[in-house]
């Protein structure tokens, strides 16, 4: 897989993730076993933070030499830190155990940006 494929997957997946959030928050969260969200902005603005993920993968995926340092950040600390945030918070505070599969999608997404950006470690000037 090249890192521009990667990068349009990581960007569809949080496209959809936020659409979902800020349409249909209290029925993913049902879907998920959860509460819905109180007060709902807070699911709204994660779908925010979301969606702008998703266009910075898409901007990234564009010119994905030029635009390593995004997905340094977006793909490989921010996917990396969600992973770990939400496996810290089912096992600290008892999420649903569905929480798991985003534990397993953004850490896959997060190895899977690490090991193709090094990979195609740009040349020490």
């Amino acid at each position: 897989m090249s890192l521009r494929t990667l990068a349009l997957v990581s960007g569809v997946y949080d496209l959809l993730l936020g659409v979902s959030m800020l349409t249909a928050a209290p029925e993913l969260a049902r879907l998920f076993g959860a509460p819905a969200p109180v007060p709902l902005v807070n699911a709204w603005l994660n779908g925010v933070f979301t969606l702008t993920l998703a266009g910075g993968y898409f901007w990234a995926a564009r010119d994905v030499s030029a635009r390593r340092g995004y997905l340094w950040w977006a793909g490989v600390f921010a996917k990396g830190l969600g992973a770990v945030v939400f496996l810290v918070d089912h096992f600290a505070n008892g999420s649903p155990a569905s929480y798991l599969l985003f534990v397993a999608t953004d850490a896959t997404l997060a190895l899977l940006t690490l090991v193709l950006l090094r990979r195609g470690a740009a040349p020490q000037a």
